[in-house]
């Protein structure tokens, strides 16, 4: 789906994932959280069966992000230009921290979105960081898909979490495992 307030044309990414055809089999959950910490919404989805497993290339490494009983938490803060899933392998261990920097998070039909900002990090849990899709944020701009403003707003976003992350004080990072444990019971 695209959204074209405050843009031409963001792609709206939704935290259910139902389009997803690598997944055949699933459970999913999610919920409203207010605590000190976080406000927002959270998702997991465990993909208990896929067609294939998908495994991405960071320079030498290959990570597998996902596979048969793998979780993906997504977290959506409201207020926030970003929003961040956390890839659970199958025996629970974080695989990598996925943030999407985006123009807002929201909630239609009870499904919490994001418009994706084209910009991402991504996190391992080695501390590497990478930036990923700057080409693609450069291509929105000159097509003329965001603005000028949407494309400053973007890279200060990257730049504050980049801050945030390397202080390791970026909440969301931190309360991946909690936000994990609080909705494994609910997973249907």
């Amino acid at each position: 789906m695209a959204t074209n307030r405050g843009s031409r044309m963001l792609k709206r990414k939704f935290g259910d994932l139902s389009n997803w055809k690598r997944v055949i089999k699933r459970k999913y959950s999610q919920t409203y959280l207010e605590t000190k910490e976080f406000k927002g919404y959270i998702t997991l989805l465990n993909t208990i069966k896929v067609t294939e497993p998908l495994s991405v290339q960071y320079g030498e490494k290959l990570v597998c992000i996902v596979d048969d009983g793998y979780m993906w938490l997504q977290q959506f803060p409201f207020n926030k230009n970003h929003s961040v899933t956390t890839m659970f392998d199958a025996d629970g261990n974080i695989v990598q921290w996925y943030i999407d920097i985006c123009l807002r998070n929201g909630m239609k039909n009870g499904i919490p979105w994001m418009d994706d900002l084209f910009l991402d990090i991504v996190v391992l849990p080695s501390g590497e960081l990478i930036v990923k899709d700057a080409d693609e944020l450069e291509d929105a701009l000159s097509k003329g898909i965001i603005d000028k403003a949407l494309y400053d707003l973007a890279w200060k976003e990257v730049h504050n979490l980049k801050s945030l992350i390397g202080t390791g004080s970026f909440k969301l990072i931190n309360l991946s495992k909690d936000h994990r444990e609080k909705l494994l019971p609910k997973l249907k």
